[in-house]
């Protein structure tokens, strides 16, 4: 398997100094063509978001994180005072791109607040010094998301049965990430222990980010999976070729609820069918505890575009009625364990989501 050090691409990278640029792989392009965009605007950064051209939560958060970097080298602020408040309008900008992955706002937050230490501690600093203090932030972000997902590897990797089936719903891999991804990270790390497994991948409609993107990044890793259509998972449990359910998270309130892309919620109740383990896997920062259950979590619907072309290609009458939501919201009582990269939280969730976190 591929080690994160030969890994063949990079999802978010930051190109030169405080004038530098933001790079991010078009994820849209996939797996056609690998290629990258440049962002060197915050409008150029938001439109990435929006469209997809970034995705995946913690790779939104560290996108955004840069997107600060980005809109202050464009503002140049000269004063300290002007880029503070410079800081706090780029943030607002970056917090409209989408609203239901936790982790944009909690690296704004972070953002902001660095920028605040800062200029308390150095009130004789100028608008440069901020923007350098900011980009040392947001590559320490980076650092952490890297390290992040080898924790959340190394803790849940074990509960991937060896010799057993996997199914995994759209992508939470390293295109998510800055690091070797969250649920996909387990699979890369068990995979690389020793352990083989079949890998069961929902093509995940209507964008297809699994049949675009964790097809084709798990065949990078070298694990060979089978992709199969979003109203197959049933089939496939029935027929005890699944072992465990591992997905990733948008946002986890604090009872447990999980918000994910749309489709985790029946794989959930099928697994409860079938008494299949169902895992979650994501960073502390996808919490949010400031909202007690996931009917509380705002669900991003999407354009009825989405739905009625496949690509280019129309797939239903021009004028139909959509509803097209990004993400569904999986009850925290059918959730057999979330992998963080402090540990493993198992039921009762709110409980445990709560001595965690106290202590993280």
């Amino acid at each position: 398997m591929k080690t994160q050090a030969e890994h063949p691409f990079s999802t978010v990278r930051w190109e030169g100094d405080i004038e530098g640029v933001l790079i991010l792989l078009d994820q849209r392009k996939l797996p056609a063509a690998v290629e990258t965009l440049s962002c060197r605007t915050v409008e150029d950064v938001v439109q990435a978001i929006r469209t997809l051209a970034v995705r995946g939560a913690p790779a939104i958060g560290i996108a955004a994180a840069y997107g600060v970097c980005t809109g202050l080298a464009q503002t140049k602020p000269g004063g300290l005072s002007e880029g503070l408040a410079a800081v706090e309008r780029i943030a607002a900008q970056l917090a409209s791109s989408r609203p239901t992955a936790v982790n944009l706002f909690w690296a704004l937050e972070r953002m902001q607040k660095a920028a605040r230490t800062f200029a308390a501690q150095n009130p004789d600093a100028d608008g440069e010094d901020l923007r350098r203090h900011l980009l040392h932030e947001a590559h320490r972000l980076l650092r952490e998301d890297i390290e992040t997902c080898r924790a959340i590897g190394e803790h849940g990797q074990a509960l991937i049965p060896d010799g057993g089936g996997v199914l995994t719903h759209c992508n939470a891999g390293a295109l998510a990430t800055c690091g070797i991804g969250t649920a996909l990270g387990v699979l890369y790390t068990a995979f690389q222990a020793g352990k083989r497994f079949r890998v069961f991948v929902d093509e995940t409609r209507p964008l297809l980010q699994g049949a675009r993107l964790t097809a084709w990044e798990l065949q990078q890793y070298g694990i060979t999976p089978t992709l199969i259509c979003d109203n197959t998972a049933g089939a496939v449990m029935k027929a005890g070729k699944v072992q465990a359910v591992l997905v990733g998270a948008d946002r986890i309130a604090a009872n447990g609820d999980t918000a994910n892309k749309i489709g985790t919620l029946p794989l959930s109740i099928l697994a409860a069918c079938y008494k299949i383990p169902f895992y979650i896997a994501a960073p502390l920062s996808t919490f949010d505890l400031s909202i007690r259950s996931g009917c509380q979590i705002p669900i991003e619907e999407r354009p009825a575009e989405e739905v009625r072309r496949c690509g280019q290609n129309l797939i239903a009458p021009p004028d139909i009625d959509v509803y097209n939501p990004a993400f569904d919201v999986t009850e925290a009582e059918r959730i057999s364990a979330i992998i963080t990269e402090k540990g493993i939280l198992r039921p009762p969730l709110g409980k445990a989501i709560q001595e965690m976190l106290g202590s993280a």
